[in-house]
């Protein structure tokens, strides 16, 4: 370890503290949040680990074999890109091997078959990953590593505590910004070795064995790190300028339309705000936009990153900041005039067009405009029963159809909406108490919300 620079250490944690370095037949990376090779800065420090101990490195990963609460035209999504990973991994003699189990137990299955003289994770604030990653280093004698390979500013050198809010973590990232962006990060070819991994095309054929429901959707996205750079440059050359604006008119095409390739880790932020940065060298009068696309690729979804590790009730009310615990049990009895199952939300089945057309547009691209997503959720809130129920359904609903559910984004996003997480008071109404609303006439002011409504209704 002694011989990484200091700004790529300064990405890794140890968490077998306990774990001395001894002999092995490789070292092994298991992907799983960060699914692509270029920019990768989990399989550039395994690799480096192997090329210092002269072994070969091993990627591994754990295929969950069914939910209920994921699409399957996700989990094929995500198979798709990873046909990219092993083809690119080929390239370069580094093997990918998998398993399909629960994900504690692929991994172990893949160290006992391996014997692996180290264990690279790459980082995620969830839950289950840091549980399986803890209850791995516990039960392995060999080094086990998490390198923060997602975040610009790795979370914990971003703020050793809970953020309050975008603007007191905004400085922390920002002046740290340049020294992360300058890391150079790219994967070497390694020797062939003994260790054979599978073939992209038996991998992607494991979709068959998987029991997850589909949910309808059409995805309107190519999956793939060639196809995420693709997107990229489309968003820099069609739609960077005027980005700042145009982000929040859902009636207009004005989105990155990144996330799910950031969600999967099939482009790192870092490789996107590169790309942004050299269109700005170029133009200057785009400085402003670029501004605006840091601030949501960098600042907001490291800000939720923040929220997730330090709070691990990051799903439910007692996440919620003291206030927003307060007004909202002071609430919980207010007469709703609506209130809907959830089976009646997941079928666009209120009496808000607006709403309506906004959860179509989930349940059939995988995808809601950033802030229609904003009022779908808030108004789960106000047509349930109890924000308890709003949380539940909000969960669900995001998990399985959006194509970037299951993420840090997506739960800070249900918080904020539900339960004031990263807001303040606001002016106190029914049913919300002092949680920020949004109405429907508020739409109206903002954009030709008639035009949105008849792109998913009619």
């Amino acid at each position: 370890m002694s011989q990484l620079n200091t700004t790529i250490q300064s990405r890794i944690i140890q968490l077998s503290n306990n774990a001395t370095e001894g002999s092995g037949n490789c070292v092994l990376y298991v992907m799983s949040r960060d699914q692509r090779v270029n920019d990768n800065d989990a399989l550039r420090a395994a690799q480096l680990h192997a090329q210092k101990t002269s072994l070969p490195l091993v990627v591994g990963f754990v295929l969950f074999p069914g939910s209920s609460t994921r699409a399957r035209e996700h989990v094929a999504f995500m198979m798709a890109g990873l046909y990219d990973v092993i083809t690119t991994l080929a390239s370069k003699n580094i093997p990918l091997l998998y398993k399909i189990a629960g994900a504690t137990k692929g991994v172990k299955q893949l160290i006992a078959e391996l014997a692996p003289a180290a264990v690279y994770f790459d980082f995620s604030p969830l839950r289950e990953p840091r549980n399986c990653q803890e209850s791995v280093a516990k039960s392995t004698g060999c080094p086990v590593y998490v390198v923060d390979a997602h975040n610009i500013v790795p979370v914990w050198c971003a703020s050793n505590k809970q953020e309050y809010a975008a603007r007191t973590i905004r400085p922390k990232i920002l002046d740290q910004l340049d020294k992360y962006m300058s890391e150079t990060v790219e994967v070497a070819s390694q020797d062939e070795s003994s260790i054979r991994g599978v073939t992209a095309d038996d991998f992607i054929a494991e979709l068959a064995k998987l029991t997850y429901r589909k949910a309808g959707i059409s995805l309107q996205f190519l999956a793939g790190e060639s196809a995420a750079r693709n997107v990229l440059t489309d968003f820099i050359d069609h739609r960077l300028s005027g980005y700042a604006k145009q982000r929040n008119n859902p009636s207009i095409n004005g989105l990155s339309n990144l996330s799910p390739y950031l969600h999967f880790g099939q482009l790192s932020s870092r490789s996107a705000v590169h790309a942004v940065l050299n269109a700005v060298a170029a133009r200057p009068d785009l400085q402003n936009d670029a501004d605006a696309f840091i601030e949501e690729v960098v600042v907001r979804k490291e800000l939720s990153d923040n929220y997730c590790y330090y709070n691990l009730a990051y799903d439910s009310l007692l996440g919620a900041p003291a206030w927003a615990k307060k007004t909202l049990a002071k609430h919980a009895k207010d007469p709703r005039e609506h209130v809907y199952a959830r089976d009646q939300f997941e079928q666009a089945q209120t009496h808000d067009t607006a709403w309506n057309a906004a959860q179509i547009e989930l349940t059939t691209t995988g995808k809601i405009h950033g802030y229609m997503r904003m009022y779908w959720a808030k108004k789960i809130l106000e047509w349930s029963g109890s924000p308890d129920d709003a949380l539940q359904t909000l969960i669900f609903l995001n998990d399985f159809y959006s194509l970037d559910g299951g993420d840090p984004n997506g739960h800070t996003g249900i918080m904020w909406s539900v339960a004031g997480v990263h807001d303040r008071p606001w002016q106190e109404r029914p049913i919300y108490g002092t949680i920020r609303s949004m109405v429907y006439s508020g739409l109206k002011r903002k954009f030709n919300l008639q035009q949105y409504i008849d792109k998913y209704t009619k």
